[in-house]
């Protein structure tokens, strides 16, 4: 029998957080959340369930991961977003998966809920993460932004079958606002790994960005929602590249 950790990082997170817990609590052996000192009811609502709660300084995306992770207790460490849950199929995949002894790592595919809707293309879906892996070869990398795992050996990849259940925004202005942060936390990781960007380059790839989810990967077919979706992520794109010459031309 394997045995897996569950380790959630948190920051105000009251709307999400308990579904999440709630669809880990028959599937992994321990469950721990650090939040970075939220000032909602997440700590309150956390206090509800058999997790271990732990609120340390927030120190970027993958620090804060790989902080959970050194103290899991379990092998497998399961990493899952606050605003994520398992769906029924997929615990019970990793309930079977369980009984046996794994050693390989384990992409998830994620399917958002946008504003209530389940969206299925423009590229949001399918959307495979890596989210099941090994404590001892395994680790988040230091990207600002968009952090991935790097594993210390070679590992067989296997792709289970159920999904993970992402409710990613509520509203179009929440979408926004975190496009727009994520925007400035691109730009500042492309400059400092010195990527070239053009004056042309947040105009052009605004509108590449827009043809590419709404036209090319059928946004279209998700309706208003995949309209809105390729409108933001347009902004974002052409928001991303002028910091990123406001970057350049300030240093």
């Amino acid at each position: 029998m394997t045995q897996i950790s569950a380790v959630i990082i948190t920051f105000n997170e009251e709307l999400n957080i308990g579904r999440c817990i709630e669809s880990l609590i028959s599937v992994v052996d321990e469950i721990i959340v650090i939040d970075s000192f939220s000032s909602d009811k997440t700590k309150q609502i956390c206090s509800q369930y058999p997790v271990q709660f732990i609120q340390i300084k927030w120190m970027g995306y993958s620090e804060t991961k790989n902080y959970g992770n050194s103290l899991a207790q379990y092998d497998y460490i399961l990493s899952i977003d606050a605003d994520e849950s398992l769906s029924n199929a997929l615990q019970d995949e990793i309930k079977l998966l369980k009984t046996k002894k794994i050693n390989s790592v384990y992409d998830i595919n994620r399917i958002t809920n946008y504003c209530g809707k389940w969206i299925r293309h423009g590229g949001w879906f399918p959307d495979w993460k890596l989210r099941l892996f090994p404590k001892k070869y395994c680790k988040w990398n230091g990207s600002i932004v968009h952090e991935e795992i790097e594993c210390e050996i070679n590992l067989s990849y296997i792709r289970l079958n159920g999904l993970l259940e992402h409710y990613s925004y509520y509203s179009f202005e929440q979408h926004q606002e975190k496009a727009d942060k994520y925007s400035i936390l691109t730009a500042q990781k492309y400059f400092s790994q010195n990527k070239k960007s053009s004056l042309l380059n947040p105009i052009l790839s605004g509108i590449a960005r827009f043809l590419s989810m709404y036209v090319f990967k059928l946004g279209l077919l998700d309706g208003y929602s995949g309209y809105k979706i390729a409108i933001i992520s347009a902004k974002s794109n052409y928001l991303k590249y002028k910091e990123l010459n406001r970057l350049k031309k300030n240093n």
